[in-house]
């Protein structure tokens, strides 16, 4: 959507594409949006024994860009999106002309701790395979709540559909178990080798990856800024759509580029 320099969003873990919804708009006035399901989830396809990993993804975001026919587009990442996208950069040798992480899964640790719902899905699949759609609807009720985002009913509503039924509720088992540390642990050696302008944006209120990650990952990347955003959690574009695409645009259109600080959106 929208015309202008080339700009890929890649949505993470568990949600999709509608996730950029009002983001996504609003970069339209000014840039060409490219937006999509990511393998396994939303619309895209769906079946057994399917790679859905991040090492996976990050091919896939290199192939996808190429069938677009895209020339180091500009990227923004969430969640196992950043993950994806930095490794379609350091080790798939995508072209990225800027890169924006939200929220992101890059360092470790960020696998989920003994008790939490990824890994009691990881530790029961058969139950979550063939759990019936009203009880798996409490459980991923209860699931994003432990993000620290406010989620809207509608919203709720488009990340839960993806799952329902037997075959998707497999699918969204699949993802979590194929959740590894190691396809983003090979990334860390290489941050600092990143070229290009780097914006980090998370939610202060994001209770799924510590905001502790942030400061680390800006200190990782040469020259990467970072905004935080009060009252925002894990999903920071639904709680700030606003404040999250102000600091896009200005990132995406070159402002303030190669100064590095660490600064709160208001």
């Amino acid at each position: 959507m929208g015309e202008g320099p080339s700009v890929v969003l890649v949505h993470g873990t568990p949600t999709r594409s509608y996730l950029w919804r009002e983001v996504a708009q609003r970069l339209a006035d000014r840039f060409a949006v490219y937006v999509y399901d990511l393998l396994g989830y939303g619309d895209s396809e769906k079946g057994e024994s399917q790679d859905v990993s991040i090492a996976a993804q990050a091919r896939l975001l290199g192939e996808l860009i190429e069938a677009w026919g895209l020339d180091a587009p500009a990227v923004v990442g969430h969640d196992i999106g950043g993950g994806i996208a930095l490794r379609a950069h350091l080790l798939e040798g995508v072209r990225f002309d800027r890169i924006a992480l939200l929220d992101a899964v890059v360092l470790a640790p960020w696998q989920s701790r003994p008790k939490s719902s990824t890994w009691h899905v990881v530790e029961h699949t058969g139950a979550y395979e063939n759990m019936p759609d009203h009880l798996f609807e409490a459980f991923f009720s209860a699931y994003l709540k432990e993000a620290g985002s406010r989620l809207g009913e509608e919203a709720f509503g488009a990340y839960l559909e993806q799952w329902r039924g037997e075959e998707s509720r497999r699918a969204f088992v699949r993802q979590a178990t194929q959740l590894e540390e190691r396809h983003t642990r090979e990334l860390a050696l290489l941050l600092s080798s990143i070229g290009v302008p780097v914006l980090v944006i998370w939610g202060e209120e994001d209770t799924w990856l510590d905001p502790a990650q942030a400061d680390r990952l800006c200190e990782a990347i040469p020259g990467a800024r970072l905004k935080k955003v009060p009252g925002a959690g894990h999903f920071v574009m639904e709680d700030a759509p606003v404040e999250v695409t102000r600091e896009l645009v200005a990132f995406l259109s070159g402002n303030g580029e190669g100064a590095k600080g660490r600064d709160r959106t208001r």
